[in-house]
């Protein structure tokens, strides 16, 4: 029999990340701990919301470490293995590193489903990280009651060059590298079975170019677009950097069939959780409830959102000096 992953699951992707707000508060105690003779300095950890610790070790070498892995977003297990380590990797990209070795972490419901599906995910995972010129090796594995999968990813970058959340300027653009739309597509796909190939293909493409042409463009400051939503990581960098952010809500991209699953209901309770966080926080009155919904979408493996330009990726709107809405959508 043909077994669908996503439906051993309460949720799928990025969408089941704990929400922004009660995360803070998890995390709050964890800010101000200081490790006794540590290894090296700590260039960016909590503060502001990056998506990769880094630790000066010497010279220009930094350390990067990160970790992320989630429930099925969709039913074939190689490409959510795939889909799994493309958005693990992504979190060095946004750091403006380059990652070096993964491990697995695995979660399987071994009385539930074969585990020739588990091989499956991470022979995915295996793929995209010999693609990347990334070792993987070993990992965790233990026998739960939903199946997740993901890494745990170490990577090296320039101490001098990191893309972070804290350094966006008022005047600088905002370039979007990925379409939305891939959380909004999963649970349509969750729901009805349909199969959206060009959401896998999002979904599956490595941020490693692009983090590459923001480096050599010079440029300093960016963040992946997963789990919070465009809204929701944008709102995260403005209010790190002390500025607001003005999207043009006409130049944002969208995968095909996006707008027709918000039309049609699909929407994940991540997405709606998003926009309550980041609605009190920003102007949105330009926009229907559609659209706004959309640029909160729960992302999964999502592109990066950079402050400057870079080559193929649309301009969706600019970084502006502090004003009473912290994202203003026009």
């Amino acid at each position: 029999m043909g077994y669908r992953l996503t439906q051993y699951a309460h949720g799928g992707g990025c969408a089941c990340k704990i929400p922004p707000g009660e995360l803070g508060d998890i995390v709050a105690g964890l800010r101000g701990v200081v490790p006794v003779d540590p290894a090296g300095e700590l260039l960016v950890g909590l503060d502001g919301g990056d998506d990769a610790a880094a630790v000066h070790i010497h010279g220009d070498l930094a350390l990067l470490a990160t970790t992320d892995f989630f429930t099925p977003v969709v039913d074939e297990p190689y490409d959510w293995g795939r889909i799994a380590a493309v958005n693990a990797l992504s979190d060095i990209y946004a750091t403006g590193g380059a990652p070096v070795l993964a491990v697995n972490l695995l979660c399987w419901p071994r009385e539930l489903l074969p585990l020739e599906l588990a091989s499956e995910t991470l022979r995915g995972a295996a793929a995209v990280c010999a693609q990347a010129g990334v070792q993987l090796a070993g990992g965790h594995s233990v026998d739960g009651p939903e199946p997740t999968y993901g890494l745990a990813v170490t990577g090296t970058a320039s101490a001098r060059s990191l893309l972070r959340n804290d350094t966006g300027r008022a005047g600088t653009p905002l370039s979007l590298t990925k379409p939305l739309g891939t959380g909004v597509l999963n649970n349509r796909h969750k729901t009805t079975g349909e199969r959206f190939e060009a959401a896998v293909e999002v979904m599956t493409t490595l941020n490693a170019a692009a983090a590459q042409q923001a480096l050599r463009a010079g440029l300093d400051t960016a963040t992946d677009v997963t789990g919070f939503g465009l809204l929701g990581h944008l709102y995260k960098l403005a209010l790190a950097s002390g500025v607001s952010a003005v999207l043009d809500s006409a130049s944002i991209p969208y995968i095909d069939g996006a707008a027709d699953a918000v039309r049609d209901g699909y929407i994940s309770g991540g997405t709606r959780r998003n926009l309550d966080w980041v609605r009190p926080h920003s102007d949105l009155s330009a926009i229907g409830e559609a659209t706004a919904l959309l640029l909160a979408d729960a992302q999964t493996s999502g592109g990066l959102l950079i402050a400057g330009e870079v080559p193929g990726a649309p301009v969706i709107g600019e970084l502006v000096p502090p004003r009473a809405a912290t994202v203003i959508v026009r």
